[in-house]
């Protein structure tokens, strides 16, 4: 067997079992192919779907294929207007389910986030009766002092020249700590437990997703 596939399923299943300690309903699949039926099968189909920026999903086509599927969504992203975009992202911190990804994933069973508007971490903390995390093998990394340094020196640089952002990050490629108000690190969540017990289900895909 690849080494590196052996490696990612053994992390990827002992952060599993991390997680279920935390009260997260966690699950673990080998490969993408796997995310999409059960992504399905943990959405309710009476629950509206929203989610926030997150390149993961739109990797995998879940956005699309819950809209082929008849699901009752909310895309800020169809917003013509500031306004309604604005109106969207509020509506959906009372949507059913929740889709995003988490920044890191340490292996103790932590999440780490990092936001701009903070509409995504809000969703995280309450609002919505269930968030659903997809997180391929990359997003884990040892401790929550890595995951400060991975997100603040990598993840959030990239995010910013994405967006195309007046930040010094997205210029330099470098953190700057700036105060910025285009800054995507004006909110930073830790996530110790899933609270009440079950709500943050979590899906750790053992091939890399997103950044």
């Amino acid at each position: 067997m690849d080494p590196k596939k052996t490696r990612s399923e053994k992390l990827g299943k002992q952060v599993v079992e991390a997680l279920k300690k935390r009260y997260f309903d966690a699950h673990y699949v080998s490969t993408k192919e796997e995310v999409l039926p059960l992504v399905l099968k943990l959405i309710p189909k009476e629950h509206t779907v929203s989610w926030g920026g997150t390149m993961t999903y739109e990797e995998l086509g879940i956005k699309e294929e819950l809209k082929k599927q008849g699901y009752s969504v909310i895309d800020r992203y169809t917003a013509k207007t500031p306004e309604e975009k604005e109106e969207m992202q509020r509506a959906a911190l009372t949507c059913g389910t929740f889709l995003m990804s988490s920044n890191a994933i340490t292996e103790s069973g932590e999440l780490f986030n990092i936001d701009g508007a903070a509409n995504r971490v809000a969703a995280l903390c309450y609002g919505p009766k269930n968030v659903l995390i997809v997180a391929g093998i990359n997003k884990i990394v040892y401790d929550m002092e890595d995951a400060y340094k991975k997100v603040r020196h990598y993840t959030a640089p990239i995010n910013a020249q994405r967006f195309d952002l007046s930040t010094p990050c997205c210029k330099t490629g470098e953190c700057g700590n700036c105060i910025n108000q285009d800054c995507i690190c004006s909110q930073l969540v830790m996530t110790r437990l899933s609270k009440p017990a079950g709500r943050i289900k979590v899906i750790i895909v053992g091939e890399e997703l997103g950044i």
